[in-house]
C-alpha cells in the first residue's frame, strides 16, 4: 500500500485506462493542482511542458488540448486520488523518472512551493518507487533550473 493509498484510500475509478503520454500528463496536472489550486497560467505551463517533449510531438495542439480536457474532467468529477492511481496503473517504469522530474519542474517553476506541492512530491517520488537519491538529484536540477 502507497502512501496516496493511505490519503485518499482506495484505487482509481477511471474505468478507461490512460495512454502513456496521458499518464505523463495526468501526473504533472496532480503535481500543479496538488494544493487545490490551478491557475489558468499553471495549465498553460503544463501544455507548455508537455509539447516540447518527444512523447508529444506528433500530438497537434487541438489533440494535446482534447487530452488535458480529458484530465481535468477526471480530476474535476473523479478527483486527484483517481487521477493519480490511473496515471500510475498506465505510467511504464522507465517514465517514472520523466514523470518526476516533469511534475518537480512545474511546482518549482514558480517560485512558490505551498506544504501541499513539497508533499506531494515527497509521496509522488515513494509511489514511483523513485530512489531517494535519484529524487533529490532532480529536485535539486530542478531548483537550480527555476533559480533564474
Amino acid at each position: 500500500m502507497g502512501l496516496f493509498d493511505k490519503m485518499f484510500g482506495g484505487e482509481s475509478q477511471v474505468q478507461e485506462a490512460l495512454s502513456q503520454p496521458e499518464a505523463i500528463a495526468a501526473i504533472a496536472l496532480a503535481a500543479t493542482a496538488s494544493d487545490g489550486n490551478l491557475s489558468d497560467e499553471q495549465a498553460r505551463g503544463i501544455l507548455s511542458v508537455l509539447s516540447g517533449m518527444k512523447l508529444f510531438r506528433y500530438y497537434s495542439n487541438d489533440e494535446i488540448n482534447r487530452m488535458f480536457e480529458k484530465l481535468l474532467n477526471i480530476l474535476k468529477w473523479e478527483g486527484i486520488n483517481a487521477l493519480f492511481h490511473s496515471a500510475k496503473e498506465s505510467l511504464p517504469y522507465d517514465l517514472r523518472e520523466t514523470a518526476f522530474a516533469i511534475a518537480t519542474d512545474l511546482v518549482l517553476a514558480d517560485g512558490v512551493s505551498p506544504q501541499e506541492e513539497l508533499e506531494f512530491l515527497n509521496d509522488l517520488s515513494q509511489d514511483l518507487g523513485i530512489s531517494g537519491y535519484i529524487a533529490i538529484q532532480i529536485v535539486q536540477v530542478m531548483l537550480v533550473k527555476n533559480r533564474g
